[in-house]
């Protein structure tokens, strides 16, 4: 499953966990096991970080600048796709738990530049 990174492409919108805008879909429901990446379609970069525990995106940004560096392999532990340059993948993230992961960039979270994974 992929998940495009795109700032002046996907305007904001509503969502269940607030407003939501630079990634689509901005709610991704998929099925645990799911493989998920990360591909930036922009022509700057972007990150996809995941928030602290959260049901709704926290007013200002949660990120540091240690989601500039790619980590975690699984959306149950701590994640990010690293800086991601224009026309960049993230690595793989396996859904491997049930919950809704809450994520945003680095650079534009105030744009706002979030989006959520639903894991069913």
């Amino acid at each position: 499953m992929t998940i495009d990174i795109s700032l002046t492409a996907h305007a904001a919108t509503a969502t269940d966990a607030g407003i939501s805008g630079g990634y689509a879909p901005p709610t991704l429901p998929v099925p645990v096991g799911t493989r998920i990446q990360f591909v930036n379609s922009d022509s700057f970069a972007h990150t996809a970080s995941l928030v602290a525990v959260a049901t709704r995106f926290p007013a200002s940004s949660p990120l540091g600048a240690s989601t500039l560096t790619p980590s975690g392999t699984t959306l149950s532990a701590a994640w990010s796709s690293g800086n991601l340059t224009a026309g960049a993948s993230s690595p793989v993230f396996v859904a491997d738990s049930p919950g809704t992961y809450l994520y945003g960039c680095f650079y534009h979270y105030g744009a706002p530049m979030r989006g959520a994974i639903v894991v069913r």
